[in-house]
């Protein structure tokens, strides 16, 4: 599609891939759509690759390889491994924070990022991919893999989190409130789960499907608004909504932790207290903060999250499986639906 132009996105056919003496050949197996995909093609968000007019769409991803080059063979990759590709890349500078590895905490914002920033992404049959951005995924999984992108963004809410309550060596978090059962709030549910917290999820009202997937974890499921007796030690912010971002930061209890995960959209205004926020905020001991990305120890902690997961519960966060002829419905909005993946080729469930 071309970055800017609303609805121009479209499937073309694409000179082969360069050869590469450095870089892996990989085939695309599959892809998940999130709501960045759809603000691109909207024409909202998204740069394209300099000289080029156009970007390949596409950042959740899961391949296959298919060719090692020569001086790739120590890289530990081989033929038929199965891989997600890495999104963000260091800036080419680098900052302090990409010199160390954390492209996700970039300093100076002139990171690039596959399928988003000027950098074509995931959504070809065939593409290159540097061995250094990707990370190899048990065959166990199969499709499922694909959920690794999402889940490395909420392995480092987890990891954050855990280093913020680390400054009392006291702090032992008992609850988790996770606001949102999309597929990231979902899936930071479950690695409140795989943690030993109480986990309650909030959504909205009728969503039985997610109701099940958040009982299934031994969670429980709210509709429509915190309880108010209700004051968790961890909120993770899955939304964007500008209300439920105001009551976690009200709500969240004493030393308590909230990790905003979601963007809200522009220009909507909201009532807020500001010196009452203040107030609670420094006599409560509470923390507040915003994450984004994910560097290669968090993809390295989602894939171990992912498959430590019941592989059933797993499958019941993709609810469409879309063939790439028909790439269009993948895009389009549906109820019911949490995670839209399009199928490149063939895996098992």
């Amino acid at each position: 599609m071309e970055p800017g132009v609303a609805h121009s996105v479209r499937l073309d056919e694409r000179p082969e891939p360069r050869r590469s003496e450095h870089d892996l050949l990989v085939q695309a197996m599959a892809l998940g759509v999130c709501g960045t995909d759809r603000e691109i093609i909207d024409g909202s968000y998204g740069w394209a690759p300099a000289g080029d007019q156009r970007l390949v769409l596409g950042h959740e991803s899961l391949e296959r390889v298919m060719e090692v080059p020569g001086d790739s063979e120590g890289s530990g990759f081989t033929e038929g491994d199965l891989v997600v590709g890495i999104v963000r890349r260091a800036d080419p500078l680098p900052c302090g924070a990409c010199a160390m590895g954390e492209w996700d905490m970039c300093r100076n914002g002139r990171y690039t990022e596959r399928g988003i920033k000027s950098l074509d992404g995931f959504a070809a049959e065939r593409f290159r991919l540097e061995p250094a951005y990707a990370v190899r995924v048990s065959p166990a999984l199969g499709i499922l893999a694909v959920l690794l992108e999402p889940a490395s963004v909420l392995a480092k809410a987890w990891d954050h989190i855990g280093r913020i309550g680390a400054r009392a060596r006291s702090w032992q978090p008992t609850t988790a409130l996770i606001t949102g059962a999309g597929p990231v709030g979902l899936l930071a549910a479950l690695m409140a789960a795989q943690r030993g917290l109480d986990v309650h999820v909030l959504d909205r009202p009728e969503r039985p499907h997610k109701a099940a997937l958040v009982h299934a974890l031994g969670g429980t499921y709210h509709d429509g608004r915190i309880p108010a007796d209700l004051h968790p030690d961890v909120i993770v912010e899955c939304t964007g909504s500008r209300q439920l971002v105001v009551d976690a930061m009200t709500r969240i209890g004493v030393n308590g932790i909230v990790c905003l995960t979601g963007v809200p959209s522009a220009n909507q205004l909201l009532s807020f207290d500001v010196g009452g926020f203040n107030r609670r905020a420094v006599v409560r001991n509470t923390t507040v903060f915003g994450t984004v990305n994910a560097n290669l120890k968090h993809y390295e902690a989602g894939a171990v999250a992912l498959a430590a997961a019941d592989p059933q519960w797993l499958g019941g966060l993709i609810t469409r499986r879309v063939p790439l002829s028909r790439w269009q419905e993948a895009f389009e909005r549906r109820a019911g639906d949490i995670k839209v993946v399009i199928e490149f080729q063939g895996l098992p469930a």
